[in-house]
């Protein structure tokens, strides 16, 4: 037996993490082009400007949220990744 045999598998195991989409409103023009590129993630308000969940992102979600993020020409969008608290 080895070292390696011996300990626990939460040891082993990764943090659990959520990845969400945020948005900088002093930074952002409202030009919306977020919207249509991450139409699931990204709603505009009335005036144009984008709205986000602070709910996680879904995997499927992940691929527009980045294109959003690349396009912005205000750089006003990011991906935040949050480490989340073992309870125990």
């Amino acid at each position: 037996m080895t070292a390696r045999d011996v300990r626990p598998s939460a040891a082993r195991a990764r943090p659990a993490t959520e990845v969400r989409l945020r948005v900088d409103p002093v930074a952002c023009d409202g030009i919306g082009l977020c919207a249509h590129l991450a139409a699931g993630v990204v709603e505009l308000d009335r005036w144009g400007y984008p709205v986000v969940s602070s709910e996680p992102l879904r995997r499927g979600d992940l691929g527009d949220a980045r294109s959003a993020v690349r396009a912005c020409p205000r750089r006003a969008l990011w991906i935040e990744t949050v480490q989340l608290r073992a309870v125990m």
